[in-house]
């Protein structure tokens, strides 16, 4: 059977979601309890890639196993022996073709920017000192959506066959004393929001023009776009997947 697992994590602790050689991720934590628990050597597969100090409050996951178990039982044995900084909400069975990554058809991310020095979410917010202007990053923030080549946001040298990418909504509001940017895509390429959100931070300070994100997302050059702001402040919010990949027994 093929099982998708429904979790979340604080990132500060990982060096990403993926198995590296020489750092721990939360991939290969996960994998090593759940293996240890049914007894077998298990592999999961993600839904996609959080670089190193990204958090996840939605995160999915699939595996395959041919143990028999109870889905609650799994679930409550495994946040049992899992480290505080991870945490499963959910295992139910899927279709043997369905993926984790593949079958997604939307993910959200979230930004957080501190518009006020606060000792208890500095670990959590990105702390800008400066006013920023948020009609302003707002209005370019739309522009965003005219577009579906974003390699200007991108990471250089990934192995990714298409820098396109169709964004579905992106705002920035104000809660709680925070700035927070939410977008949502099909898909997302290599640390692009948060290329994305230093741009637009830019153009808040008044260090670029609205208009010139039009010139920066037509340039496909990353040195054109804005700075890559800190990994601490963003989180995987939620992602979707069509009804049709669960299992009906």
């Amino acid at each position: 059977m093929r099982y998708f697992l429904e979790l979340s994590y604080n990132g500060t602790a990982y060096h990403g979601w993926q198995n590296q050689p020489n750092a721990i991720s939360v991939q290969e934590v996960i994998e090593k309890n759940l293996s240890i628990l049914l007894k077998e050597n298990i592999a999961i597969v993600g839904a996609g890639r959080t670089d190193a100090g990204v958090h996840a409050s939605q995160m999915f996951a699939h595996f395959e196993t041919q143990v028999v178990f109870f889905e609650t039982d799994l679930v409550y044995r495994l946040n049992s022996i899992l480290p505080k900084d991870i945490a499963i909400h959910d295992i139910y069975k899927v279709k043997l073709d369905a993926h984790a990554r593949f079958h997604a058809v939307s993910r959200t991310y979230l930004y957080r920017i501190a518009l006020q020095k606060n000792v208890f979410t500095f670990n959590d917010a990105f702390y800008v000192k400066q006013d920023l202007e948020l009609s302003k990053m707002n209005d370019a923030a739309q522009i965003l959506l005219q577009y579906k080549d974003f390699q200007s946001f991108s990471k250089s040298n990934t192995d990714v066959k298409t820098y396109h990418c169709k964004i579905m909504h992106a705002e920035w509001e104000i809660v709680n004393q925070e700035l927070q940017f939410t977008i949502k895509a099909d898909r997302f390429l290599r640390n692009m929001v948060r290329a994305i959100v230093g741009t637009l931070v830019n153009i808040g300070l008044g260090k670029i023009e609205v208009e010139n994100i039009h010139d920066i997302i037509k340039s496909k050059d990353r040195s054109e776009a804005g700075f890559s702001v800190p990994a601490h402040a963003l989180y995987l919010k939620q992602i979707e997947y069509p009804e049709a990949i669960k299992y009906n027994e």
